[in-house]
């Protein structure tokens, strides 16, 4: 298997228990300060604002500040990042009361973590890529999106059972634990491993302007813009679950819970799957799986038993890390630079995505559940229906602009992949080789030298 071979690299292992301990460290914090606040004060306005902080940083971030994040683009600077986050959470309890200006602090404490968090995920994908050889970028991007697949399965799980036995206190200490040996496992490859390619080069600014991206490269604009409505799907299971079982044959917790484990099932199975693809479609490949997501979840508004919920659930995680495997290999082929702005872009695409569902489907469920299930799917189905049908279109504009990016026969052509953009390329007359084109200042071929 595709996986255990990267995991016998070392760098690849140590890179990927790190993150697996971030994920989880993540997962354990979220779940620790939402039950806090509300425990603290009973109020379900409050908790949801605690969601809202934690993404907050993620949409202004991305939106905004492409040069604070390509800051942290090395394993040196996450690993400063992780630190700190280990030294937040371990204070937070200590600093939260359930007065007013307790609050407030702990507020401030959860903003801050979103902050950080905003710094570290995109980076961290964007370093990636550089772990495996050019034909194992889908196989390494499939095993660290293992890591937070498995990492929101077990999260929830773990936090509810650290609840049972430790203190708030000791919770916190767990999270501060996981965000501790994570940070040592990124210094010790800061220190060993040889610096990661910069996000610019001969002078190139440290980021590139999204919309010059989106404009050259439609296909992947409008995969990240349909991935961003994705979290629909999942909000509405989350949130609108229990709801469409109050009543039915076999309601209660039970079957929730059963429901909620065979789409984690899913997931697992779906995801080396995902990494074991070589599409050249790509994006048709994005489409189909998104859809078929959206299919399950607004079928599940008709699904009269548990076992029908069970199937529809099994069939969307089986589609989902298809579809974001897929798309974040394909973003794992582009230059440092514009990865790295891509993969923030595709966080702020998320993040809001995941707002905008929490603030619309619970009016909605309150409602119809069954409402809200086939809003949430049909959103997604008719807007990956659109992509997929245009799909064809993008990809063989994108691959004609390959074509000419590599010149013509018999000059220096380029592996296939994404043409690059703003990426100076300036070589010296004396490396040209007799009877072959002069690179010219966009990279393609001039003419022979007299």
């Amino acid at each position: 298997m595709e996986y255990a071979r990267l995991l016998r690299q070392r760098p690849v292992l140590v890179l990927w228990l790190a993150r697996s301990l971030s994920a989880l460290g993540d997962r354990l914090y979220a779940m620790a300060v939402m039950w806090s606040v509300w425990a603290g004060t009973g109020s379900a306005s409050l908790t949801g604002l605690v969601a809202l902080l934690e993404s907050l940083p993620y949409v202004v971030l991305g939106a905004a500040g492409r040069r604070v994040v390509a800051r942290f683009s090395s394993y040196g600077a996450l690993s400063a990042v992780d630190a700190l986050r280990a030294g937040v959470a371990v204070a937070l309890p200590f600093v939260w009361s359930p007065d007013a200006l307790g609050t407030a602090v702990v507020l401030a404490g959860v903003l801050l973590l979103g902050v950080l968090g905003a710094l570290f995920d995109p980076n961290f994908e964007a370093l990636v890529p550089t772990l495996g050889r050019p034909g194992q970028v889908q196989s390494v991007t499939g095993l660290f999106d293992l890591t937070s697949r498995v990492a929101r399965i077990t999260g929830h799980a773990c936090a509810g059972a650290l609840l049972l036995v430790f203190s708030r206190i000791e919770l916190f200490a767990c999270v501060g634990a996981a965000f501790a040996v994570s940070a040592a496992a990124l210094g010790g490859l800061a220190r060993r491993l040889p610096p990661p390619p910069p996000a610019g080069c001969d002078g190139e600014r440290p980021s590139v302007r999204v919309m010059t991206l989106v404009r050259d490269h439609p296909g992947i604009g409008m995969a990240i813009g349909v991935h961003g409505v994705l979290p629909f799907c999942a909000a509405a299971t989350t949130i609108g679950l229990p709801a469409l079982l109050a009543g039915g044959p076999g309601a209660g917790a039970g079957a929730f819970g059963l429901i909620t484990a065979v789409s984690g099932i899913g997931a697992l199975i779906g995801n080396p799957v995902a990494g074991a693809l070589r599409p050249r479609a790509w994006l048709a490949v994005c489409c189909a799986a998104w859809a078929a997501d959206g299919l399950a979840t607004a079928c599940m508004a008709a699904a009269g038993s548990v076992p029908a919920l069970g199937l529809l659930c099994l069939l969307s995680g089986l589609a989902a890390p298809l579809g974001t495997v897929t798309m974040r290999a394909r973003l794992g082929t582009y230059a440092p630079a514009e990865r790295l702005r891509l993969m923030a872009v595709e966080h702020t695409a998320t993040r809001t995505g995941s707002v905008t569902a929490i603030l619309l489907l619970p009016p909605l469920v309150d409602v119809s559940p069954s409402g809200a299930f086939l809003a949430a799917g049909a959103v997604v189905v008719l807007l990956t229906a659109a992509v997929g049908l245009l799909s064809p279109r993008i990809t063989r504009r994108e691959r004609t602009a390959a074509a000419h990016a590599a010149g013509p026969a018999g000059g220096r052509h380029r592996a296939p992949g994404p043409p690059r953009i703003g990426l100076p390329r300036a070589r010296s007359a004396g490396r040209a080789r007799a009877g072959a084109g002069v690179s010219g200042p966009a990279g393609r071929a001039g003419p022979p030298p007299r």
